[in-house]
């Protein structure tokens, strides 16, 4: 075990909760409206991948709404309280103890949707989550941007950890992008300032 995984691993353990158990607002507007069963290659029901679940409410969010959904994260101490509140809401999820920096889906497994949802890493995850997509299917991503540092609140205060929308750009380069803004972000604390980006893969 690493010292992030063990440093996260006790964060989630000290509280019933360190984030909302709701989704954020801006995933829930972007994403919320999306029909998993429309969106789907063959009409199955869209399949989505929520990486570095933390704690699993988005996850246990989009299972909600009829996503066939992965979740992926390092701290099983965040994925256990996501897995205890999907059986609880008696939704399914296939929850996936590993690193978002190195794991790789099953062969042939492409997804409809990928969320990163405040995911920061100095490594690049992210251009690689391109490669993952179905045809139609989009990389939504939403964090805290560069920006925040100097004019927003909290977030990571490691420059090299924070989204900028060129580094959004470069790593959806291939698909067509629908969205890369700043956007306001209202707290208790004061603005924050987010990245989102929202990007597709053209359709065959």
């Amino acid at each position: 075990m690493t010292d992030r995984q063990r440093m996260w691993d006790e964060r989630y353990a000290a509280s019933d909760r360190v984030w909302s158990a709701g989704p954020n607002a801006e995933v829930e507007r972007i994403v919320g409206g999306w029909k998993p069963d429309r969106t789907a290659q063959g009409g199955r029901g869209g399949r989505a991948l929520d990486l570095g679940a933390g704690e699993g409410r988005h996850a246990v969010w989009l299972a909600s709404l009829g996503w066939r959904v992965t979740a992926v994260d390092f701290s099983p101490v965040g994925l256990g309280k996501g897995e205890a509140e999907a059986t609880r809401r008696a939704l399914r999820v296939d929850w996936v103890v590993a690193d978002a920096r190195s794991w790789q889906p099953p062969e042939g497994v492409l997804f409809d949707l990928v969320l990163v949802a405040y995911l920061h890493l100095p490594e690049d995850v992210l251009s690689r989550t391109t490669r993952w997509l179905a045809p139609g299917g989009a990389l939504v991503v939403v964090g805290h941007a560069l920006r925040n540092l100097t004019e927003g609140v909290g977030g990571p205060s490691d420059p090299s950890l924070l989204h900028t929308l060129e580094e959004l750009r470069v790593a959806s380069a291939g698909l067509s992008v629908e969205r890369c803004e700043e956007i306001v972000r209202p707290t208790e604390g004061g603005d924050a300032i987010d990245a989102v980006l929202v990007a597709r893969r053209p359709a065959d």
